[in-house]
Parts: C-alpha cells; structure tokens; sequence
C-alpha cells in the first residue's frame, strides 16, 4: 500500500478524476478535515451529496457527483492552494475572490472548515486551503 503525503490533494484529484470520467460517485478515504471540504462542496452545490460509510479501518466517503442537464460536471475547476511543502496563510482581508465572486476558497480557521465568504464575514484567516469554481 502507497502512502499518501497529501490527503486533501488526493482528495481534490479523486473528485476531479471522477468527474472527468463521468462517474456518479468518487470514493476517498475518510477523514473530519475532508468531510468538512465536500460537506462546503455540497452546500454549494457543486456535488449532489456525501456519505460516510464504515468500510476498512477508517471508513470511505463517497461523494456523488453533480452533473448539469448537458453531463457537464458542475466543476470547472479545483486546485490546491497550500501544500505540505509550501503553506498559505491568510488573513481576514486578505482572502481571494474566486472568478470575482463566482467561485469559492476554502480555508481552514481556528473556527473550523469554511468559505473565504464566511471567513471573511466572521473576521478570521487561516490556511487557504483551495479554490473551486
């Protein structure tokens, strides 16, 4: 079995591979910190859903993804912003705009997992943890 050195990349890649390739599902081995991730993915409406399941040691989640009437994934992009080797941090008033409102950052506060929106609003930085649009 390989290691994984980033699991929020892994996680990014899955979902963007899967949606690729016209699956419904992606499959990622389960964690709070991703949960969190596709859970902001769902509330706005990127994916259709996400569930837990208890399969292996730490269980699998599996995220279903969205599709428009043409079978266009509602995804056009997902990147990773800061990486194990190179994280970004930033602050309250610092957060990015997204495709000038379009797209959403998430970033991961001392508050918890949220968008660059709610950030923003509750007055906290944090690591930037990705952007998707």
């Amino acid at each position: 079995m390989s290691s994984i050195g980033d699991p929020v990349a892994d996680l990014l890649t899955r979902v963007r591979n899967a949606q690729l390739a016209g699956h419904a599902t992606a499959e990622v081995p389960a964690s709070n910190l991703k949960e969190a991730i596709l859970e902001i993915l769902v509330e706005r409406g990127y994916l259709e859903g996400v569930t837990r399941t208890a399969e292996g040691p730490q269980g699998t989640l599996v995220a279903e993804i969205r599709y428009d009437r043409e079978g266009e994934g509602m995804i056009q992009s997902i990147q990773r912003v800061s990486k194990p080797a190179r994280r970004v941090y930033v602050g309250a008033d610092e957060i990015p705009d997204v495709l000038n409102g379009l797209g959403i950052s998430i970033l991961s506060t001392s508050r918890g997992v949220m968008t660059g929106d709610d950030a923003r609003a509750a007055n906290v930085g944090g690591e930037l943890m990705c952007k998707v649009y």
